[in-house]
């Protein structure tokens, strides 16, 4: 259950942004979080989000002895992607214990 919500929001966020590059561009997606204090919260609090994922798949990934890189580069190049990716494919340590 938990790996097809995960599906359905990373289908979810997949038609937004297609939508959103198509209707504004990659600049149309950034420009907007610098306009007031309000939304550079919103967007500095996702950044806060990401790096926490970051620090949390390093650990697990070189813990377990596999490279984090590569999830480290999709992150930080197209952001909430790649956490969502990273636990469709490696799960998380509660679901793969049931």
């Amino acid at each position: 259950m938990q790996r097809n919500l995960l599906i359905i929001t990373l289908i979810a966020l997949s038609i937004i942004t297609a939508l959103a590059l198509k209707n504004d561009g990659l600049w149309g997606i950034f420009a907007p979080n610098f306009q007031s204090f309000a939304e550079f919260q919103v967007f500095f609090d996702l950044i806060i989000a990401l790096g926490l994922f970051l620090v949390w798949m390093w650990r697990k990934e070189t813990t377990a002895g596999r490279n984090p890189w590569p999830w480290l580069l999709i992150t930080l190049a197209i952001g909430s992607f790649g956490p969502l990716l990273y636990l469709i494919i490696k799960g998380t340590s509660e679901t793969e214990h049931q």
